[in-house]
C-alpha cells in the first residue's frame, strides 16, 4: 500500500476538515507539525510526502530514498530543493488555484480597512463614545473615497486580476504590470511599464511572484518614485518589501498607509520594524484562509495524489 505522509497539516486543516479522501489512497500519517531534526524520521519510507512551510533538502531526499513525489499543500513551492527532486525523478506539485478569489478580495479589505476604520469606529461605539459624543457623526481618522483613484497593481495574474476587478467595479482606474499583456487582463488594466505605475498609483498592489528580480521590489528608491501619500498593500510574499524603508516612507508620511497580511520572517519577529511605524495593518497570513478555500485546496490535493498514482501527475512546478 502507498504511504502518505504530512508533515505539518494543522494550518491547512486544523481539524474542521477531513483527510478521509486522501486516508482512501494509502496509509496516511498526518501531523500538525514536524520539527526540523524530525523530518527524516517522519518521512521514514513513505512514498508521497505533503508539506506546507516544512523545509525539504537534498540531505533530506538523500536519507529518504523511497519518495515518490512531493506535493505542497500551498501555491508557493520554494521550500523544497525542487531541483534536486528532478535530478532524482521526483515530480513536485502545488496547488496553483484555490485561493485565487480569497486572495483578491482580502487585498480589497485591506484597502477598505485603511480607508475606512471599521474596526477601529466599532471598536469606539462599543466603548461608548458615540453615547456620549454631542454630534449625531464622528470620526477619528479621514475617510478616503476610491472613486477615479488609480490602483497600480504589480502581478497581474490571477489573483493580480481578480483584485484588478473589484477595484475596477469601485470605480477605481486600473493599471498594470508585470505579467506578459493577456485579452483578460486588458479588460481590466491598462499594462504601463513599472516607473509609470510606481509615479501614478494612488494605492499599489503587490500580486507578484517572489523572483531574484522581484525580491525587495519596494524599497527606498522605488518609493522616491511614488506620490506623496500613496498606500501600498502586500498579500503575496514578505520579501517583496525591504521593510525598513517601507517603515520610514509611512513614519515620514511619504507613504500614507500600508496593508500587509505578509512579512518577511512568518511568524513575525518582534523586532520587525513595521510593528511600530504609523498607519500600517498587518495580519497573520490569512488571505488564503476561508474555509472554502481550504476545502479546495484539500480537493486539489487530493487529486494531485490520485493523478500520481494513475500514472497522471498534474500541477506538477519541476517537470
Amino acid at each position: 500500500m502507498t504511504k502518505i505522509v504530512v508533515l505539518d497539516g494543522y494550518v491547512a486543516n486544523p481539524g474542521d476538515l477531513s483527510w478521509s479522501d486522501l486516508e482512501a489512497l494509502g496509509e496516511l500519517t498526518v501531523y500538525d507539525r514536524t520539527p526540523v531534526d524530525k523530518i527524516v524520521e517522519r518521512i521514514g519510507d513513505a512514498d508521497i510526502v505533503y508539506i506546507n512551510k516544512v523545509p525539504i533538502t537534498r540531505a533530506t531526499l538523500d536519507a529518504c530514498p523511497n519518495i515518490k513525489m512531493i506535493s505542497a499543500l500551498s501555491t508557493g513551492y520554494n521550500v523544497v530543493d525542487y531541483v534536486a527532486c528532478k535530478e532524482k525523478g521526483i515530480p513536485v506539485t502545488n496547488i496553483p488555484t484555490y485561493s485565487t478569489a480569497a486572495v483578491g478580495q482580502f487585498a480589497i479589505a485591506l484597502l477598505l480597512e485603511i480607508c475606512h476604520h471599521v474596526a477601529q469606529h466599532s471598536d469606539a461605539v462599543y466603548q461608548g463614545r458615540w453615547e456620549i459624543n454631542p454630534d449625531w457623526s464622528f470620526w477619528d481618522y479621514p475617510l478616503i473615497e476610491l472613486l477615479g483613484k488609480t490602483m497600480g497593481i504589480i502581478g497581474f495574474g490571477r489573483i493580480g486580476q481578480t483584485t484588478g476587478r473589484i477595484a475596477k467595479a469601485l470605480g477605481m482606474k486600473v493599471i498594470a504590470t508585470g505579467s506578459a499583456p493577456t485579452d483578460s487582463g486588458r479588460e481590466i488594466a491598462d499594462y504601463v511599464d513599472l516607473d509609470t505605475l510606481l509615479s501614478s498609483s494612488d494605492v499599489i498592489s503587490l500580486h507578484c511572484p517572489l523572483f531574484p528580480e522581484t525580491e525587495g521590489i519596494i524599497n527606498k528608491d522605488n518609493i522616491a518614485k511614488m506620490k506623496d501619500g500613496v498606500i501600498i498593500l502586500n498579500n503575496s510574499r514578505g520579501q517583496l518589501i525591504v521593510e525598513q524603508d517601507l517603515a520610514d516612507a509611512l513614519n515620514s508620511g511619504k507613504v500614507y498607509a500600508a496593508g500587509l497580511d505578509v512579512v518577511s520572517h512568518e511568524p513575525i519577529l518582534g523586532n520587525n520594524p513595521l510593528l511600530k511605524a504609523k498607519n500600517c495593518f498587518i495580519t497573520p497570513h490569512i488571505s488564503w484562509a476561508p474555509d472554502a478555500s481550504r476545502q479546495r485546496l484539500m480537493d486539489i490535493a487530493v487529486e494531485n495524489c490520485a493523478a500520481f498514482l494513475r500514472g497522471e501527475p498534474q500541477n506538477v512546478v519541476n517537470a
